[in-house]
């Protein structure tokens, strides 16, 4: 309940949270050798989401030439109270700068921020922005689920794909279900995309319940917002296909995975870290896409049907090119009504707000 309430207020937010950081001030350097970076994560360093932030630090690290040392990591962090008292340790040991990859942990390091105004505060997923020393930073991954989705759409024979949802009325959840199925469409417009949602970012045994329950209903490509590769591995038992997230799942559904959609956390990394380095870092909101290697699928496998990379390149070429974006009308809801007009294009405020919370797309359906 608190996070459909919090949605309903979400789009106001964001352009006051824009309008702000037009006054924002600059954080002063940090040096590179005095320089300590914290990272609070919701799950362990080799699980798909979380890993591939993991890998983002470490890849940041490597760029920017920081030591092991400089970098204090908490990993399995609950989205309660356990991560402000992570995050004061972090703090407490020197900290000038704390990543936070959830977003239940939002508020807590709102309310950190203004404790310690020294410290950048930066929170994945979220909106908010005091425009001091609180920021967001966060991708447009709904164009990596589209090309997945042509992807899925070539391959399924019954017309029938599953899609493992994380939580209901949430806008990078519906977002992410809309693009991807707006992808299956513009290859097959006779699919539909059926999705359970486990109301958890990642629990591996219900994932792998709820793919083998879609699989159940004839679906024969699996997709997924869900953490662990569970659903891929449900796919491969049953002989079927899948396309992931967060990483390449190839090597544990090699019959079975597709591609899926990736994040290249670095690229954020690296830029706040060095940022902060040169005295330049300031609290704006990070809201990167295909064009600046945010967000991209990973290798398309042996098991896509043919001519899937020439359908999916068509379609990365009219986005990085700005002709065209992902939520271009016209576009229907579940009722068949239009919601967005021949041309139109949603805002990012849209996108991440209200509009998607109360959206899923025509040939969506809710299992």
């Amino acid at each position: 309940m608190f996070k459909k309430t919090l949605s309903l207020f979400l789009s106001m937010v964001m352009l006051i949270s824009l309008a702000a950081v037009q006054v924002h001030a600059v954080m002063p350097a940090v040096s590179k050798e005095d320089l300590k970076v914290g990272a609070v994560f919701i799950g362990p360093s080799d699980d798909g989401f979380t890993g591939a932030h993991y890998n983002g630090i470490e890849k940041m690290k490597e760029a920017v030439g920081l030591s092991d040392e400089q970098i204090l990591y908490k990993f399995n962090v609950p989205e309660n109270s356990e991560c402000e008292s992570a995050m004061r340790e972090l703090v407490d040991k020197g900290c000038q700068i704390i990543f936070g990859n959830s977003w239940g942990y939002m508020n807590y390091m709102e309310e950190l921020a203004e404790e310690y105004p020294d410290v950048v505060f930066s929170h994945c997923s979220g909106y908010k922005n005091n425009g001091v020393n609180f920021n967001n930073y966060f991708g447009r991954i709904y164009q990596a689920r589209y090309l997945s989705g042509i992807a899925a759409g070539l391959k399924t024979t019954t017309n029938k794909i599953g899609y493992v949802g994380a939580w209901p009325d949430n806008a990078e959840v519906n977002g992410g279900i809309n693009a991807f199925a707006l992808g299956v469409q513009s290859v097959n417009p006779d699919a539909v995309v059926y999705v359970k949602f486990i109301n958890s970012w990642g629990d591996p045994t219900l994932e792998k319940q709820t793919a083998e329950a879609l699989l159940a209903i004839d679906c024969d490509v699996i997709a997924q917002h869900v953490d662990s590769s569970m659903p891929q591995v449900a796919a491969q038992e049953a002989g079927k296909f899948g396309c992931g997230y967060n990483t390449d799942m190839t090597a544990v559904a090699p019959d079975a995975h597709l591609t899926a959609p990736v994040w290249n956390w670095a690229s954020v990394y690296t830029a706040e870290i060095e940022d902060l380095i040169n005295g330049v870092w300031e609290p704006v909101n990070y809201f990167y896409g295909l064009k600046e290697d945010m967000v991209d699928i990973s290798p398309l496998s042996k098991n896509v049907a043919e001519g899937t990379a020439e359908k999916i390149e068509e379609a990365r070429e009219k986005i990085v090119s700005g002709e065209w974006d992902v939520f271009t009308g016209p576009i229907y809801n579940q009722d068949g009504e239009e919601v967005l007009k021949e041309g139109e294009t949603l805002s990012d405020a849209d996108i991440t707000g209200t509009f998607m919370v109360e959206l899923l797309i025509k040939g969506v359906k809710v299992e």
